[in-house]
């Protein structure tokens, strides 16, 4: 009797495991290109003592020259160390001297000239340091001259050890965002504004969806309506709250003012606490359409069957939402509340928009940017988005093993 390979192991199998991969690889490769690198060239950087000047790594620069005229003919090179601080090794200038054009005098003791090739080897420029170097010439006639100043660019090369690639690390860049109470200040804001940003959009959203689950005239207009905060550029509709907002010519405080609400204007987005309560009602106002849109999809999907059942024996519309509706949304809810949750945490540009990070509004991305180029301290604001990511790497943990398992995901 033949044994039949247990199930995979066939040679049909392997061969449908090889093309499914090989069909796979395009994909997993775009996938570690645009995800994976950036990742792990944040943690990378985020280990480094590296600032925003030293992107570049050191460098020779060069700046050549031509003085004088004939006889009295020379060039000069200026050579120039782009750090201040980090030296660049075995620099070395080389350069072609055209036809009609001789040596005059003696040249620098770093030099030599064999036949038009002049080489010169600097060695060592130190940080900050800058070289001279002239070579006196001879020219037949103008258009030597002349012939000089448009010849080849010459060429300098050198050696430097670049902060990115080498094997220097350090801890200071953590040490330096968990030093004082300010990172868990700015911990505590990101989360309030996270979770009820999301919250109050799937909120809102839910509400929203109740209001259109019902057909009537003018539906269509009302749900497009519904769906323009989150459709509008966002630099629009921030600067529109802006202006709305303004404590000297907004209209709301003029409202207010008439209205006998408050005796003065009231600067929404300047004063603490109430500017982190504006910047998170316009998150709320401005992200509340996509929730209100995949709700109402699945609302419309719902069997109708049960809600005649439930009129047939008298239940409540609270009833029937709560024991009804809330249950077959309870899936697309916890959905919506992982991805709301993660794009919430990582928004940066409706709040730099609205405050600049101000007014006790500065979330991590917004540390991130101050970090990174407003104090140019890259590593320091790659180490807080190192700690993004762990935030949320923890918390999709925390919802795939315990929420998402409450609700049969």
């Amino acid at each position: 009797m033949t044994a039949v390979p247990p199930n995979g192991t066939t040679p049909l199998a392997r061969r449908e495991a090889r093309l499914a991969w090989g069909l796979l690889a395009p994909t997993l490769t775009s996938v570690a290109l645009v995800v994976v690198l950036p990742l792990l060239a944040i943690f990378w950087i985020s280990f480094k003592p590296i600032g925003l000047a030293d992107l570049r790594p050191p460098a020779p620069i060069l700046r050549e020259s031509v003085l004088g005229a004939g006889e009295d003919l020379r060039v000069e090179y200026r050579l120039r160390n782009s750090s201040q601080d980090k030296q660049v090794t075995g620099v070395i200038l080389s350069d072609i001297l055209p036809e009609g054009v001789a040596l005059r005098g003696d040249l620098p003791a770093v030099c030599t000239l064999q036949g038009r090739d002049l080489s010169c080897d600097i060695g060592t420029l130190e940080g900050g340091y800058n070289e001279r170097i002239i070579i006196p010439l001879a020219a037949e006639d103008a258009d030597r001259t002349e012939a000089l100043a448009e010849a080849s660019l010459p060429n300098v090369t050198g050696k430097s050890d670049s902060i990115l690639t080498n094997t220097t690390f350090t801890l200071d860049n953590f040490a330096r965002i968990f030093n004082g109470a300010e990172f868990w200040g700015v911990l505590g804001v990101t989360l309030f504004y996270t979770v009820f940003g999301t919250v109050g959009a799937l909120g809102v959203g839910l509400f929203a969806a109740l209001l259109l689950n019902k057909s009537f005239r003018g539906q269509g207009i009302l749900r497009g309506l519904y769906l323009f905060p989150y459709v509008a550029p966002i630099i629009a509709v921030a600067f529109s709250w802006l202006i709305l907002f303004d404590p000297f010519s907004g209209s709301a405080n003029a409202l207010l003012v008439q209205m006998g609400v408050t005796e003065g204007a009231i600067n929404f987005f300047g004063d603490r606490p109430l500017a982190l309560i504006m910047v998170t009602v316009f998150e709320i106002w401005r992200y509340f359409p996509l929730s209100f849109l995949f709700i109402l999809a699945r609302m419309q999907s719902i069997d109708s069957d049960m809600y005649e059942a439930a009129d047939m024996d008298g239940a409540s519309p609270f009833q029937k939402f709560w024991y009804l509706s809330l249950p077959q949304l309870l899936g697309i809810l916890s959905v919506l509340f992982l991805l709301r949750f993660i794009w919430t945490f990582n928004k940066f540009d409706d709040i730099f928009l609205l405050t600049g990070g101000n007014a006790g509004t500065r979330t991590l991305t917004v540390n991130v940017y101050e970090q990174a180029f407003a104090v140019s301290n890259i590593g320091a604001g790659a180490a807080v988005a190192v700690v993004i990511f762990l935030c949320l790497l923890s918390f999709s943990v925390f919802f795939f093993k315990f929420m998402s398992r409450e609700e049969g995901l």
